[in-house]
């Protein structure tokens, strides 16, 4: 069996690298990566989706990542226990109009004991923004170290 450590149950600190990861991984915007941290048997809510399975992620991570362009994810850990966490999120990305949007939610998370993602449950927000209103700049990948979360960015 597959390992995605950090492994359940969750402290605050290992929730927080758990968090971290995932943002890494989204930030990355390569569906065959991201599905590599969910079960097999995955069960996701996103909106008004609901894939399931590997397969059908990878599907929808395809078709988001080809409108939501310049994508850059920020998420922070809300609370956790047990092998459930719960994150707020933000993300910025334009579609190929160059409208601008900033995209705000919170997901539930729920792990099985290997550390493999095997339920999310996502709801989001979209709020049209101009590009001089952006707050996510780094360049196209993994958020910098050094930049600002959402609380210090008063998201």
């Amino acid at each position: 069996m597959q390992s995605r450590p950090p492994l359940p149950p969750f402290t605050i600190e290992t929730a927080m690298q758990k968090v971290r990861l995932a943002e890494d991984a989204w930030n990355s915007r390569d569906p065959d990566r991201v599905v590599t941290v969910y079960t097999e048997d995955t069960c996701w809510r996103n909106r008004a989706e609901f894939p399931a399975g590997r397969a059908q992620v990878r599907d929808f991570l395809r078709r988001k990542w080809s409108r939501e362009l310049d994508y850059r994810l920020i998420k922070e850990l809300w609370t956790c226990g047990g092998n459930r966490i719960a994150v707020r999120f933000a993300y910025e990305w334009h579609d190929d109009s160059a409208n601008w949007f900033r995209s705000y939610g919170n997901e539930n998370w729920e792990f099985d004991e290997a550390g493999l993602m095997q339920r999310r449950f996502a709801s989001i927000n979209d709020l049209p923004i101009s590009e001089a209103e952006r707050k996510f700049r780094w360049p196209l990948g993994r958020r910098p170290d050094g930049h600002p979360g959402l609380s210090d960015l008063g998201l």
